[in-house]
């Protein structure tokens, strides 16, 4: 039965699959809609802010999804004019409701490693100072938007330039990077998907372990070795000392982003991760 509603996404969806209804959930961000047709089959309609994140996770679905093969969702159709994206749905439960310590923890772990090596490897490009450079202007421009909103001290501005000048010219090799994967953005059940894709782009391989190194791993190192089992290769001891070093753009990054969005918890990992690295 449809659900008559001026909402763009609704319509996108009747337009596409035909009749819709909307499956009432209040734990989803108000840009989400979960969606079931008469069939039975559920869908997610997403519809961005911003055209460029919009531009961004349109092109991984188009470009890179198939290298995730069974492991991510299928994109049904989308608008360019309202920023819409209609998803299919995956079964389970996000990532981060998993018990911690639990069995099912450490396999989604593994199971995690082993979808990102399939990405990586299918668009690894070996090592190249392009990256680093890149990645250098990057960090500078986070520090000055940190800088403006005066979230640093003049020591810890000093030390992360410091660490931009390290990354300025350092070979690393790059891939095709999923840049938020964490839990949240896993569903777990008969299988294991990753889904979220706005962030999505060619940027140093190690860069998609930076997020695990510093927000999951160090209070559970069981999961790292669950994690690189599955991906099938470990750090190299200068590769490590080079996730480290993007614990810089990792800690600046929260720092900006919680202060703007007004979030406590957000800001308070900038500090520790700027803390461990100074």
């Amino acid at each position: 039965m449809s659900e008559a509603h001026s909402d763009p996404r609704i319509q996108l969806a009747c337009q596409t699959i035909g009749a819709v209804s909307v499956v009432a959930d209040r734990t989803l961000p108000p840009h989400l809609l979960q969606l079931i047709d008469t069939r039975g089959n559920t869908y997610f309609a997403k519809q961005h802010r911003s055209q460029a994140r919009y531009v961004q996770e349109t092109h991984a679905y188009l470009t890179w999804r198939h290298h995730l093969q069974d492991h991510a969702p299928e994109l049904v159709d989308r608008q360019d004019s309202t920023h819409i994206l209609l998803l299919t749905a995956v079964p389970g439960r996000s990532g981060d409701a998993l018990l911690p310590g639990s069995d099912e923890e450490e396999r989604a772990h593994h199971d995690a490693g082993t979808v990102l090596r399939a990405l990586h490897q299918a668009t690894c490009r070996r090592s190249t100072g392009d990256m680093g450079d890149k990645l250098a202007v990057r960090l500078r421009s986070w520090v000055a938007r940190a800088d403006r909103a005066d979230l640093l001290s003049g020591t810890e501005r000093n030390f992360l330039l410091q660490i931009a000048d390290e990354l300025a010219g350092t070979c690393m090799d790059s891939a095709i990077c999923h840049l938020d994967y964490q839990p949240r953005n896993w569903r777990i059940g008969d299988g294991f998907w990753a889904f979220d894709f706005e962030h999505m782009r060619r940027d140093a391989r190690l860069r998609d372990f930076a997020r695990f190194e510093f927000r999951h791993w160090q209070a559970a190192p069981q999961l790292r070795e669950a994690f690189f089992t599955g991906y099938g290769s470990r750090p190299t001891d200068t590769e490590q000392r080079l996730l480290v070093r993007f614990g810089a753009i990792e800690a600046v990054t929260a720092l900006v982003r919680g202060h703007e969005q007004d979030d406590v918890l957000l800001s308070a990992h900038g500090r520790t991760v700027l803390s461990q690295l100074s």
